[in-house]
């Protein structure tokens, strides 16, 4: 039944669960099932009676099936075993007496008492923690109570008025009055509970959350509100109240901005300064900064068109009014939908609702505004604003025809959005009239609105977007022939000559400008007078001016050898002033330096000049850089032009000249072809075919001297910003001592800085080093947790790894183990064959640092252990021999007075009595660790110390004394200090441990992730805030139908070779499989035998599955954002009247995870909220997905999940109507998903692209400054999570002129050991998002967006259109376009992008060759696109020439490149055929041996050009000197050789025993072989499926040599290029 029940609870249809508890009550009767099968049947009998009321004619969606299922479950709990009937007379009685049972067991009414004082009391201490845990674990017996409480109520009209009746009766009577008590910790809240307050969330108790909350209270200098209006929970009248009952905004919109606003000012609050706690006031600065920025972009559109803004200055705006404001755009964009990705139509809405607003606060009374009045009188923003401008948008997009019709058929986002860059917006009236041009729907091919660009499918838009890049290019080429043939020579000749470049210059040109036309058809009746005007005025200007100038010069070669030629004056006249005036105006729009100037370009004088140089749309209008910047990337493109020109020139073009002259002069030649242009044209064709290689590659060769160049220039970069220093575990260890003074420099605040330490710590250990080590422990020993939790490391490796915190009263810092394991042994080896003095001694062990540290940790650790378990005549003896030796030390003469061969005997008696004490005390262990204490005596008495001292020690009284009567060593102290025994633990593994430090840790995905982590505490990074002062941040994550979690049955679904997941994993993962298994408790069990327990086979579950490109593995990264922040916050210790830390105490981290206060200032300052676009129905079809994300949201408190609903209802006309809702869940106390916000939208919002469109419906739910858009397939580490702060601190570094806006990092590859062309492609992609992204952002300041894990400036984008655009086609290509359009989008927009290389983000890539190929093709198609869109061609048009040739070179060139080579290796074998076979090339080659002319067989032979591709490879080759070492990728090519040697001989055995597999298989199988298909495909393992050869399979089977020899080589970086 308990299966049933849970069922049926999850599917309790959405139109019963509005208005009441039926899920809850469901729930409370499946978990009561057990406990008492009546109360459970009474508890699902009213479920029915509610649902029977509800909707007694079952008319809604679901609720037929959910009733009869109801009945079906209710008739099975009815039948007895001896088929009686339960009586329903006696149902009250026994809810009665369940309840009371309830109550009383878990003492429910104490804990609200307890509650209730606290909540009076108004202190927040220690013990509130504690109250906050019991709080939490009572949430759930809470709801279940109130569930009883609704149940009771409607049976008591039924029950004896004198028996249980009446108890029921005043129960109701008792808690009415408490009701709010009782349903305020059950009340629905995302992060701040603003309608209840809550005893387990801190948030409301922060002084910035309640200024702030303060701050938008409602007063009496506000307008007066109707009596009669409602207000949800304990709430008071605010802000929001008042913009909810004028607009009527959406209930759920004015809660989710309500607590949207309140976080952005409170956190901005915390920036300036936390206020008091008495009396927190918001200080008016932290709103202006808020205030302009959510509205920067209207203060810009208003300028931009010339219109007032809705309020006078900012000096006269007080507080009040700019809150108002800030509130009213967000809920006009929360409720936005898809309008949301028209800012500029957002702006507008905006204008005309705060004039309306302005007015009505100038009031006394509220009142609706006109432009939200229905016909029915009814309030509603969504009807009369929204949805009006939605359905023209979505009647449009259903022209696209599924992107089958043309663009210039339909108008997407960006041509809606342009209207509003003109005046002529205002024709649209407000309120909204619907007779505008602007709301009509399109009527077939005829528009009504504006529209400037049309996205043709055409090769031509190449040219059009970047005419600068190929004009010049040209002009070169000409200018360059033009010397060549000239043969260098500079004379008057040559000077006309060369400016035949300007007829070339200004036909190019005004080619630029047809095409301009040409391609404007299809919005040519649309667009805008301006534009056409400007468009026609371009078009005669160039066809006018390229003919003058044609015509001219053609006079000037006439009059070539007149000295005094009239037109060659005015040729020369003309060419100057044109020059001069490009050169002006480029200086004026351009330059940075001289940017100034160009405001005077605004006066009339100028408007038109620069109307015609540059079209003046609202974006890219200022795209300027600094005077450093610019400089920087001219030098850069001036290098590469000196070098690309002097190539082609004496490599490509001046050997071509003679040869040519010659060709062309020989006399006729015999064609063995028919050919009816060069016979009679001095072979006209044959000169083509030797040009046109040449030209092809001059046109290419560009962009290999940039890939070279730009290598060169970002390993500068890379070395500059120390990558791959540590790219060695060896590195680490060695430089493991410099770790935690980097740490605290870099990764901790000012208030962590300030933990105290003991007050028994000693002068020595005060030092630097020793602070630095207590910080950094703490961090350090958390991260080694997160590795053991993922199951990288062993238990043991753990315990090596592990720092001490290095608080106690050690005189030196503690290392952790794995550096100084071993080196005891080795320092007594030493000892040992000694034969010089002490200091000679220790100048040999000082050799090896860490040999020192173990030498003294292990003396001083002796010390203190002794001290602590004797007393009286031993602890005597203990500091007579301590201080003979110290004595001695100072004296040097410790050689002396210690026998150093007896040393090893003195260490088996120490490591003998610590292995006693590690365990746990028992008498039989005491009598033992006495006597191993004794022993020890012994062996220093009579065996350690000298002659002299040993005589002194036996005659000493006291100590003879008490050995005489058996009182010396006869008890001991066990360890009951945590430090004392943390210390003995510490010592027997000093002692005993023997590993070598260079195998620790032994997983290679744990050693590369500790190399970059230590290796970035030494880059460049902004110095950590507080956890109360650093930037709030949101995680998103697209997820639609991917797997979210590994199935029991998914892993152990055997292929047609036989092979599982679990087994594929197993073997790939052998090591972190026996991790699992010592986790887990569990030995040598089998993978069968987990199954027999639910935990253990969720673990199992769970470990699959973050190995795989799964949901569940990417939350789990994301969440370690939160478990930073949490550890961080606590360890600050920001108190709220609790004690500060004394100085006799410590802070540890223990616990730091149920710290109230630190989970608080985490979920301030972090959210996580998953796009789950269909997960409404995939809870409706109860698919596996929805239970494990379901899952995902009960392990995750911070978890939430958006998703869209469809409410689907019968109208009159029996048609079906649909309504989509975009709601927010999350986890309840009874693990089931609790809806937060609810907000209803205008209509399907899938109308361009379906991710895109899904982050769009969920940005709404997020919170904080920035956003960071992960995918499903990308991983985060709480290592990096560490260094959130110092990333986010970035948004306010000096990074340009402007601010940063998007932030960059760079991304590893996950799958890149899986096979060898998986590490290729890693190794590609690694190059390319490591120094190339670099590159881009630092010197040519032209990097986009490029992948999820960049980092989005929140306010600035939303804005702005959104972190993504989503018209169709256009925006195709899944993550591909989208992420360079949000770059575009920003960089248009004033925006600022860098990239970071000290945070990384884990990523997964499919690791077959289809699916790399698919990959390929798809990044390639996007780039396809990027090239029709508008955003191209505008940049093109707007940066600056340097500027634009970087764009060009760094976006669409390489697939521009990629098929020119292809085009130019067909023009250079077409040429060669033709000469072959019209026989010009066997004649020319006679000709040449009869002449002695060999510059015409080296002219026939230019394919060599072709292979200049080579050099392309010279970036990876760089990323692979800085990720992994040139001499570590040298050392793996030697070894490769070796395990080549060896491989012929494994190769016999294995094909042997393939021999054998092969003689047993069937023909079929043979068949298959044969095939493509000859693979083993294992689905999910590390991505959508890998595929393994059936060799690789079958020997994975046989103990996995090949798969082992395999990625041995993989792990080569030049041996991936050779298996590729």
């Amino acid at each position: 039944m308990s299966n049933v029940s849970r069922g049926i609870a999850g599917v309790v249809p959405d139109s019963l669960q509005t208005h009441t508890n039926l899920n809850v009550i469901l729930q409370v009767a499946d978990e009561i099932q057990a406990e008492d099968p009546n109360v459970a049947r009474i508890l699902c009998e009213q479920a029915y009676y509610m649902a029977q009321r509800l909707d007694p004619n079952s008319d809604g969606r679901g609720v037929l099936q959910f009733k009869v299922g109801l009945v079906s479950l209710i008739k099975k709990q009815l039948a007895k075993k001896d088929g009686a009937r339960f009586d329903r007379n006696h149902d009250a009685e026994r809810l009665w007496d369940f309840y009371q049972k309830y109550k009383r067991r878990h003492r429910l009414d104490d804990i609200q008492r307890e509650e209730q004082r606290y909540r009076e009391s108004g202190t927040f201490g220690a013990n509130l923690g504690n109250l906050g845990l019991r709080s939490n674990d009572s949430k759930k017996a809470l709801s279940t109570l109130l569930a009883l409480v609704e149940v009771m109520k409607s049976l008591s009209n039924d029950a004896r008025p004198d028996g249980v009746g009446r108890l029921i009766t005043e129960e109701l009577r008792r808690l009415k009055k408490m009701d709010a008590t009782l349903s305020e910790e059950l009340t629905r809240y995302n992060i701040v509970p603003l309608e209840a307050s809550s005893i387990t969330n801190a948030i409301g108790v922060f002084p910035e959350v309640k200024g702030t909350i303060s701050a938008i209270r409602y007063t009496n200098q506000f307008p007066r509100l109707p009596n009669d209006l409602e207000i949800s929970g304990r709430q008071e009248l605010d802000m929001f109240d008042l913009l909810e009952y004028v607009f009527g905004f959406q209930k759920d919109n004015i809660k989710n901005q309500r607590e949207n606003v309140i976080l952005i000012i409170a956190n901005a609050q915390s920036r300036v300064g936390i206020p008091a706690e008495s009396d927190p006031i918001i200080d008016e600065k932290a709103v202006t900064k808020v205030f302009l920025k959510v509205l920067d972009n209207y203060i810009n559109w208003c300028k931009y068109l010339r219109i007032r803004l809705v309020w006078n200055s900012l000096e006269a705006t007080n507080r009040d009014r700019k809150l108002f404001l800030v509130s009213l755009y967000f809920l006009i964009w929360g409720e936005a939908a898809n309008v949301r990705f028209l800012p500029e139509c957002i702006c507008y809405i905006f204008h005309h609702m705060a004039r309306e607003l302005d007015a009505i606060l100038d009031h006394g009374e509220a009142s609706p505004a006109a432009s939200c009045i229905g016909e029915d009188n009814s309030v509603s923003y969504l009807q009369q604003v929204i949805s009006p401008i939605y359905k023209v948008i979505s009647k449009e997009a259903e022209r696209n025809n599924n992107g089958k019709t043309a663009q210039s058929e339909w108008r997407n986002y960006d041509d809606f959005n342009e209207n509003f860059w003109s005046s002529d917006c205002f024709k649209l009236n407000w309120p909204m009239k619907k007779g505008s041009t602007f709301l009509l729907e399109p009527k077939k091919r005829k528009m009504t609105w504006t529209s400037t660009f049309v996205e043709h499918r055409t090769f031509l838009q190449l040219y059009c977007s970047f005419h600068r890049l190929w004009i010049f290019l040209a002009v070169m080429f000409q200018a360059l022939t033009i010397v060549a043939f000239k043969k260098g020579t500079v004379n008057r000749d040559t000077f006309i000559t060369l400016l035949s470049v300007g007829p070339t210059f200004s036909i190019m040109n005004f080619a630029e400008s047809c095409l301009d036309v040409i391609l404007m058809y299809g919005a040519h009746s649309t667009a805008g007078a301006l534009a056409i005007s400007r468009l026609l005025v371009r078009f005669f200007w160039g066809a006018l001016g390229s003919l003058f100038v044609t015509c001219i010069y053609v006079k000037v070669l006439d009059e070539r050898r007149d000295s005094d030629s009239y037109y060659f004056r005015i040729y020369i006249l003309v060419l100057g002033v044109y020059a001069g005036g490009r050169v002006v105006f480029a200086m004026l729009l351009k330059l940075p330096a001289s940017h100034s100037l160009s405001e005077m370009s605004d006066q009339s004088f100028f408007q038109f000049f620069k109307w015609i140089y540059q079209e003046r749309y609202f974006i890219g209008r200022v795209l300027y850089e600094g005077t450093s910047d610019y400089l920087r990337y001219v030098i850069f493109w001036l290098v590469i032009f000196a070098c690309q020109f002097t190539f082609a020139y004496f490599l490509q073009i001046r050997p071509l000249v003679t040869p040519t002259n010659i060709i062309v002069e020989l006399p006729s030649l015999e064609y063995s072809w028919h050919d009816l242009i060069s016979k009679n044209d001095n072979n006209v064709l044959t000169i083509v075919c030797l040009w046109a290689p040449v030209v092809a590659i001059y046109l290419l060769d560009i962009y290999i001297w940039y890939t070279l160049l730009s290598a060169i220039v970002g390993g500068v970069i890379g070395a500059r910003a120390r990558l791959g220093e540590l790219c060695f575990i060896k590195m680490v260890h060695k430089r493991f001592e410099s770790f935690p003074e980097a740490f605290v420099k870099n990764l901790l605040s000012s208030n962590t800085k300030r933990m105290p330490f003991s007050r028994q710590t000693s002068k020595a250990s005060e030092d630097t080093n020793k602070t630095n080590a207590a910080l950094f422990s703490p961090f350090w020993n958390e991260i080694i947790n997160s590795l053991r939790e993922e199951d990288y490391i062993s238990n043991r490796e753990m315990d090596l790894l592990s720092m001490p915190n290095n608080a106690g009263s050690l005189r030196l810092v503690q290392w952790p183990l794995f550096l100084l394991s071993s080196k005891i042994l080795l320092a007594t080896d030493l000892a040992l064959d000694c034969k010089d003095t002490q200091e000679d001694l220790w100048n040999r062990i000082c050799r090896d640092e860490y040999m020192a540290y173990a030498v003294q940790e292990c003396y001083y650790s002796i010390e203190q252990i002794l001290f602590s378990l004797v007393d009286g005549v031993g602890k005597l003896w203990v500091e007579r021999i301590f201080r003979e030796v110290n004595t001695s030390i100072s004296e040097n003469s410790l050689v002396i007075t210690l026998l150093f061969k007896k040393l090893p005997v003195v260490l088996s008696r120490f490591t003998a009595l610590t292995g006693l004490l590690i365990r746990n005390e028992t008498p039989e262990l005491a009598k033992g660790a006495a006597k191993a204490v004794y022993d020890v005596y012994e062996v220093v008495t009579h065996e350690l110390l000298s002659h002299d001292l040993r005589e002194q020690l036996d005659t000493w009284n006291i100590l003879q004394r008490a050995r005489n009567e058996g009182r010396l060593f006869s008890r001991i102290e066990w360890p009951k200090d945590p430090a004392i025994k943390e210390l003995v633990k510490r010592l027997h593994l000093l002692l005993t441990v023997k590993d070598s430090a260079a195998n620790i840790p032994k997983n290679l995905e744990a050693r590369r992730r500790l190399e970059f982590f230590t290796n970035s505490l030494f880059m460049d990074m902004p110095s950590a805030k507080p956890v109360s002062e650093m930037m709030p941040f949101c995680v998103i994550t697209p997820y639609y139908s991917e797997k979210v979690l590994y199935s029991s049955s998914e892993l152990r679904t055997e292929n047609e070779d036989g092979i599982s997941t679990l087994f594929y994993l197993q073997k790939i993962f052998p090591d972190e499989w026996e991790n699992l298994l010592e986790r887990i408790g569990r030995g040598d069990t089998g993978d069968a035998e987990l199954q027999d327990s639910t935990s253990d086979a969720l673990e199992l579950r769970f470990w699959a599955s973050y190995r795989g490109q799964t949901l569940a593995k990417t939350v789990r990264g994301v969440m370690y954002y939160r478990r930073a922040l949490m550890l961080q916050s606590f360890l600050e210790r920001r108190s709220f009247g609790e004690e500060e830390y004394s100085e006799s105490t410590f802070p540890t981290t223990e616990g730091f995870e149920l710290s109230r206060e630190a989970r608080a200032q985490a979920d301030l300052k972090f959210t996580y909220v998953l796009s789950c676009q269909i997960y409404g129905q995939q809870k409706q079809r109860q698919a596996p997905e929805a239970a494990d994300i379901s899952l995902l949201l009960q392990r995750n408190e911070a978890l939430r999940a958006a998703f869209i609903h469809v409410e689907e209802s019968e109208s009159t006309d029996g048609s079906v109507l649909r309504e989509f809702y975009s709601k927010l869940v999350k986890a309840d106390e009874h693990g089931k998903d609790q809806e937060i916000y609810s907000i209803k939208l205008p209509g399907d919002p899938k109308l361009g692209e379906g991710k895109l469109e899904n982050q769009n419906h969920a940005i709404v739910f997020t919170r904080g400054e920035a956003v960071q858009t992960i995918d499903v397939n990308q991983y985060s580490y709480l290592e990096e999570a560490m260094k959130l702060r110092n990333l986010l601190e970035e948004f306010q570094g000096n990074h340009g002129i402007r601010p940063p806006t998007i932030l960059g990092v760079r991304e590893h590859v996950l799958t890149g050991s899986v096979s060898s062309l998986a590490w290729f492609t890693s190794n590609q992609e690694t190059s390319s998002v490591t120094l190339g992204q670099c590159f881009m952002a630092y010197l040519l300041k032209v990097r986009m967006h490029h992948g999820h894990p960049d980092v989005f400036d929140r306010i600035f984008h939303i804005t702005r259109g959104g972190i993504s655009t989503a018209s169709r086609v256009i925006n195709i290509g899944e993550d591909i376009n989208p992420r360079k359009y949000a770059g575009f989008n920003s960089s248009l927009r004033q925006g600022n992008i860098t990239h970071l290389e000290y945070f990384q983000v884990g990523k997964g890539r499919d690791v077959g060759l289809n699916q790399f190929v698919l990959f390929e093709g798809e990044v390639s198609g996007g780039n396809e696109e990027h090239v029709l869109s508008r955003d191209i061609y505008r940049v093109g048009q707007l940066f600056d020439f340097f500027k634009m040739l970087s764009f060009y070179f760094t976006t669409v060139c390489f697939y521009v490149c990629t098929m020119m080579t292809v085009l130019t290796v067909y023009i250079l074998l077409y040429g060669r055929v033709y000469l072959a076979f019209s026989g010009l090339d066997r004649g020319i080659s006679q000709q040449a041996k009869l002449l002695g002319n060999t510059a015409l067989d080296a002219a026939l032979n230019a394919q060599f050009f072709v292979q200049i591709g080579v050099f392309m490879a010279t970036t990876m080759i760089m990323g692979f000197i800085f990720e992994l070492g040139l001499l570590k990728a040298s050392e793996s090519e030697r070894v490769e050789a070796s395990e080549d040697e060896d491989e012929d001989d494994d190769e016999d055995e294995d094909q042997d025993e393939d021999d054998e597999d092969n003689s047993e298989s069937d023909s079929d199988d043979m068949e298959d072989d044969d095939n493509d298909d000859n693979g083993v495909e294992v689905k999910g393992s590390l991505g959508g499926s890998t595929t393994l050869d059936v060799g690789d399979a079958v020997s994975v089977i046989k103990g996995g040599k090949k798969l082992r020899r395999k990625e041995k080589r993989a792990r080569s970086p030049l041996g991936a290029y050779i298996n590729y």
